[in-house]
């Protein structure tokens, strides 16, 4: 999703604004499924686009070794393989705790800046890191 963000030339998607203003808030994998389980809070992982009919989802972490590594790890996605497997999702049901999120991903200083004005005066402050390597 974030690619076709960068894009900004996908017919079905209003936002143009490109990636800039995004940003990507990082929990440890452990940490919320643990929370969940003991929340009664449905979650799941999908081996590629969690939207497509086709998607094929699964629910024990001993599982995760079938998701593509490599392919979500990939900066050249032309391949179709790699595309799908690039699009692997965690996806945990309702709602996300705040005081899991351990960082907050961003573009630039100037997001960053931003993002550290929104959560002045919160009790829980993720640090926050300019990462551009984790945008297109």
């Amino acid at each position: 999703m974030l690619y076709v963000i960068h894009r900004a030339n996908h017919p079905e998607l209003a936002y143009r604004g490109g990636q800039g203003p995004i940003i990507h808030l990082e929990a440890d994998l452990q940490r919320v499924v643990a929370w969940a389980d003991a929340n009664g809070r449905r979650w799941a992982f999908s081996l590629s686009n969690a939207g497509a009919v086709y998607a094929q989802f699964r629910r024990q972490l001993e599982q995760l070794d079938q998701v593509n590594w490599p392919a979500v790890a990939a900066i050249d996605f032309r391949s179709a393989d790699v595309k799908e497997g690039k699009q692997a999702e965690f996806l945990l049901h309702q709602s996300f705790p705040w005081e899991m999120v351990d960082r907050i991903g961003v573009w630039s200083r100037g997001i960053a800046q931003q993002v550290a004005n929104a959560t002045r005066g919160v009790t829980h402050r993720p640090r926050i890191e300019v990462r551009p390597d984790w945008y297109y």
